[in-house]
């Protein structure tokens, strides 16, 4: 039975010409609309050289666009809707492929580039493998994109894209449930959100600190489409009846979770902005002038991951309990966030010394309050 399942997997994932160009529309599209799309011109944090990236935050304006022009083009028969459905794997391997080859790509230009500038000069550690997973630059750029931007933009969007094509197939195959339908809203708002509030990305730790190297291209490019949406995926073939409490729980689950995680990365963004801006109508509490411990970022360190992770979980909970593959997402952001949330703190540790200890102090846990 393996055997079967593995001759009829194997050949989905070899690309075909149209997957191969499904993406390359994709990522020309996003290209050209972040550059000619209005948009607010966010200037990013300051380097240690004293240089500032701009960032055009337009990303809500191309993903309407375009779910316009795709739904345009399925009403004229020129594009199916359900294209990225019935090629998801062929996607899922051409897109593996595309992070491979651009990382080899800035590996190498890394190692080459004598820049002296904050964004582009080589870190180079001499052990290949660590300088291609994490990268060698801060912010390369192709003919004046930022990589970095870009590629988190179009795991983003492409994780909307999935589950439109996702949900067109349930409505097609009359398998649509209350299940795909609340999952679909909660990642929805969610996405949407994200590109309402696109320049509070500007500030976070992965724009302003990490390199760009495999872990983050595969993390933007594959990892938050293709693994983010196994819900969908799984209520394509499995129908979920949900009690109306069970309906209610899941909607509160997302509130809050909502309400913590943008919240508490609002009042960062805002603090890295305006550090004297009041905090829930209080002055803010400021250790050593650089570390925020009012307002949310007073109950712990890494509230934001808690807010995201029970976004990630009201994302599951319309799947219902009978599987644990429709829980992938939320148990991998749980790892995933304390094992960042360990690296962070070490940085910090490093970084502030003995104002990090006085934080620790005044701000005990990590993420979840009383218990971590």
């Amino acid at each position: 039975m393996l055997e079967m399942d593995l001759r009829l997997l194997l050949p989905s994932l070899v690309p075909s010409s149209q997957s191969v160009y499904v993406l390359v529309f994709y990522f020309v599209y996003l290209a050209v609309a972040g550059e000619i799309l209005p948009g607010k011109v966010i200037r990013g944090v300051v380097l240690s050289d004293g240089s500032q990236h701009r960032y055009r935050c337009n990303g809500l304006f191309a993903l309407s666009l375009l779910v316009a022009i795709l739904g345009i083009s399925a009403k004229l028969g020129v594009l199916s809707p359900l294209v990225v459905a019935d090629r998801g794997l062929e996607l899922l391997s051409a897109t593996f492929i595309f992070c491979v080859l651009v990382t080899l790509v800035l590996y190498i230009t890394g190692r080459t580039s004598s820049d002296k500038s904050s964004s582009l000069k080589p870190h180079v550690s001499g052990n290949l493998l660590h300088d291609w997973w994490f990268g060698i630059q801060l912010n390369p750029q192709f003919i004046g994109i930022d990589l970095k931007f870009f590629f988190v933009r179009a795991g983003m969007m492409g994780w909307l894209l999935i589950n439109l094509s996702i949900l067109a197939k349930s409505f097609q195959d009359g398998s649509l449930s209350q299940s795909m339908i609340l999952y679909q809203i909660f990642c929805a708002l969610y996405i949407l959100d994200y590109f309402v509030h696109e320049e509070y990305m500007t500030s976070t730790w992965d724009i302003i600190a990490e390199r760009l190297g495999f872990m983050l291209v595969f993390g933007d490019l594959l990892w938050i489409p293709f693994t983010f949406s196994i819900q969908g995926w799984w209520l394509l073939h499995n129908k979920v009846e949900l009690t109306v409490p069970a309906i209610v729980a899941n909607f509160f689950v997302f509130l809050i979770g909502y309400m913590v995680f943008r919240g508490a990365n609002k009042q960062k963004h805002i603090f890295k902005k305006s550090p004297k801006t009041p905090i829930w109508g209080k002055p803010p509490v400021v250790v050593g002038g650089k570390l925020l411990a009012s307002g949310y970022w007073g109950i712990a360190r890494h509230c934001n991951y808690l807010g995201d992770l029970m976004l990630a979980l009201s994302f599951s909970l319309p799947c219902g309990i009978s599987s644990p593959v429709s829980y992938f997402y939320p148990i991998y952001l749980l790892i995933l966030l304390i094992w960042r949330e360990r690296r962070d703190e070490e940085r910090c540790a490093e970084k502030y010394k003995e104002i990090w200890a006085e934080y620790l102090r005044l701000v005990p846990y990590r993420i979840l309050p009383y218990v971590y």
